[in-house]
């Protein structure tokens, strides 16, 4: 296999910055082209938690906190990162059946996880209404992901970072807008979104999604709190749902989510969508009632048709490295996704199973057909 010495990769937000870092470990001399767009990183939550909807997110998402924990004692107080765990909720019977297939899952990846009663989840969030029980996975936690991106991106100086737009992508070279081609040993795609206007054979949608963020109000939450339902409208492939997702941060505030939304290219908060979110938030806080709201906000999701990002090498492309897709577990799941792209780029075998999330099962595009 030739020497990989030189990348570019294209997207510095939590992904990109995440290849950039990991690629920089191995001795290449990587350049970072970023356009300086508002993107997913600095949209979302900022939440570390393992996702067992399907047996390769899990994986990809368990490791990914692993690498994550490794990482925490280096990363700069401004990051901002809490391990703060998450509660999955169930409000009934049937959805405490949920909790215990979750445990089960986590207990076979070997995630640490308790299962809570109806008394001990009202002693671990007060706040919370009456539920029937819970599920606490205490390795989860957050970070402020455009801090930690800024962080990855300046640790090396092989890495060189410009702010550039790119406007199209073939193989192992990317033309800028002013009309320039650079080239490389490989070209890393990890520009989210946008990744589906440089080479339209990924079948990549967007998913709007909304935010709200509350005044302070210290020592409300402890836990990032989940009804366990929350899979079923992350995952769903058409429509707008709505699910139960606060995060205390660690100023005091609630961030209150969350939303999906298909067709919606748009960036504009709604207030419909407002509406369903805070009732959604008060049936499981109602003392929200008395909070103040002082901002809220959209982003756009990159999603792919089964759920799972696309890492790994473009089949149709040869020297194109895809890291998109991640939809709403761009920041659990880069680390991760780097050290695929980074063990795929040197021929290297991966730490956990990466043949679901091979861009090869989405090839619609005619074979050697540019992106």
């Amino acid at each position: 296999m030739k020497a990989v010495a030189e990348v570019l990769v294209v997207g510095g937000g939590i992904v990109g910055a995440s290849c950039a870092a990991a690629l920089a470990a191995r001795g290449c001399r990587v350049r970072v082209l970023d356009a300086g767009l508002p993107g997913a990183s600095a949209a979302g939550m900022g939440h570390l938690v393992v996702m067992d909807d399907d047996p390769a997110e899990l994986t990809l998402s368990a490791r990914s906190l692993a690498l994550w924990r490794e990482l925490v004692p280096q990363l700069p107080s401004a990051a901002d990162y809490r391990n703060c765990g998450t509660l999955w909720l169930a409000r009934d019977a049937a959805e405490l059946e949920l909790i215990e297939e979750k445990r089960q899952r986590l207990d076979a990846q070997g995630v640490a996880n308790q299962p809570l009663d109806a008394a001990a989840t009202a002693a671990a969030e007060p706040a919370l209404t009456a539920l029937a029980g819970s599920l606490e996975v205490p390795g989860d936690g957050l970070l402020y992901a455009p801090v930690v991106a800024a962080w990855l991106l300046q640790r090396s100086p092989l890495i060189e970072f410009q702010r550039a737009r790119v406007i199209a992508v073939e193989g192992q070279r990317v033309r800028l807008d002013d009309g320039r081609w650079l080239s490389a040993d490989a070209v890393v795609l990890a520009a989210g979104l946008e990744a589906a206007s440089l080479c339209p054979d990924l079948p990549l949608v967007p998913k709007k999604g909304h935010l709200l963020i509350t005044d302070r109000y210290p020592e409300q939450v402890r836990h990032q709190l989940v009804e366990i339902g929350y899979g079923a409208s992350a995952h769903a492939s058409s429509g707008a749902s709505v699910a139960f997702n606060v995060q205390p941060r660690p100023t005091g505030q609630l961030l209150i989510g969350s939303s999906r939304q298909f067709e919606r290219p748009d960036m504009a908060v709604e207030p419909a969508v407002v509406g369903q979110l805070l009732r959604r938030a008060l049936d499981f806080l109602p003392g929200l009632t008395h909070a103040s709201l002082i901002r809220g906000w959209t982003g756009q999701r990159a999603a792919s048709p089964d759920g799972l990002p696309l890492i790994g090498a473009h089949p149709d492309q040869p020297g194109l490295w895809l890291a998109v897709g991640h939809e709403g577990l761009g920041v659990t799941t880069a680390l991760a996704t780097a050290e695929a792209i980074a063990n795929g780029l040197f021929g290297e075998s991966s730490t956990f199973h990466v043949e679901p999330f091979a861009p090869a099962r989405f090839t619609t595009a005619p074979r050697s057909q540019a992106c």
